[in-house]
């Protein structure tokens, strides 16, 4: 006979993720870096209540992030990739995820009216921190995925990768490495874009990147690529704004250049992949529109922006699918 879930056990994770958040918040991760500190001590520093910072560095301790030796906290190997000077950080996606969270408070709300009535977004160009955490998070997430979906796609055929909202270059610098005669453009917003080239000059890729600032939703895109990639932007889309960006992506491209869309691309139960129905929730939540799509509905989108002979060359569980549509020539 099914026993009943332990209901505190298999749902609190959100208490467990709150205080991991407002640990990363207080940059309590950087501050043990290489410097242990008692709670009092942190709590100084921090200009917090002593007791309070005792009580999260102690379930820190619980989840095995600082370890607590002689009443001093330090970072355990685990704790070290939430310090901003690891160079594998993860900060800025717990910094991103900290954003998302007055957005995901508001679920209820949102199922009942069918759209965020208090929608906050977690990039803007008003506020420098929200979106340095968003382009961050998205470098943590696509660091070792970028590498996979170039190695995944034949791209030799192509001269100029067009990537759209490219962020601060992570999948650009990875189909240039691993396409040496390669030259990219990234369009993107213009705070972005200057994080783009700071990027890009740290790696050695700024002098084979066209930097274009201009939002997609407004502006056209630059002419003269072969391959446009659309890397986890479809999902933030309505169908109909899906559709005046295909439409936009088929007028730049030239004639027999393909568009590669990489995102969660559901089955037609919407329940596969896992990862892609729980992201449909977060769309709901932080956009007007998004949401995630079938291969039919991404396919029938992009025909009617006059695409031809797409295809599902990758499905994956890690919003790593990959699909191609064809400019004719």
């Amino acid at each position: 006979m099914p026993q009943a879930p332990d209901i505190f056990i298999e749902y609190a994770g959100w208490m467990k993720a709150r205080i991991v958040l407002t640990a990363a918040e207080l940059d309590i991760f950087t501050l043990l870096d290489g410097k242990p500190r008692t709670a009092e001590e942190l709590a100084r520093f921090l200009k917090a209540d002593a007791r309070a910072v005792a009580r999260i560095l102690d379930c820190l301790v619980i989840f095995e992030l600082l370890q607590k030796l002689s009443g001093c906290y330090a970072l355990t190997g685990n704790g070290a990739f939430f310090s901003s000077r690891h160079p594998e950080s993860v900060l800025p996606m717990l910094l991103h995820m900290n954003n998302m969270w007055d957005n995901w408070s508001l679920l209820t709300e949102t199922v009942q009216e069918g759209k965020n009535p208090g929608l906050k977004s977690v990039i803007d160009a008003k506020d420098e921190a929200v979106t340095k955490a968003f382009i961050g998070a998205m470098h943590v997430i696509g660091k070792s995925m970028s590498q996979d979906i170039a190695a995944a796609y034949d791209a030799s055929r192509c001269k100029r990768l067009l990537d759209i909202g490219g962020g601060s270059g992570t999948y650009t610098i990875a189909f240039l490495e691993k396409n040496p005669n390669m030259s990219g453009v990234i369009f993107d917003l213009p705070d972005v874009i200057s994080l783009a080239a700071e990027r890009l000059k740290a790696e050695g890729y700024l002098e084979r990147v066209k930097l274009a600032a201009g939002d997609f939703y407004k502006d056209e895109l630059p002419k003269g690529c072969d391959l446009a990639l659309l890397s986890a932007i479809i999902h933030q889309n309505s169908p109909q704004e899906n559709l005046s960006l295909y439409r936009k992506i088929y007028q730049a491209l030239e004639p027999g250049g393909a568009v590669l869309i990489r995102d969660h691309v559901m089955d037609e139960s919407r329940t596969r992949p896992p990862a892609g129905a729980l992201f449909a929730i977060n769309m709901l939540v932080h956009t007007i529109g998004g949401d995630t799509y079938t291969f039919r509905e991404v396919k029938e989108t992009l025909e009617q922006a006059g695409f031809q002979d797409m295809k599902l060359l990758r499905s994956g569980e890690r919003m790593d699918c990959l699909v191609e549509g064809r400019k004719p020539r």
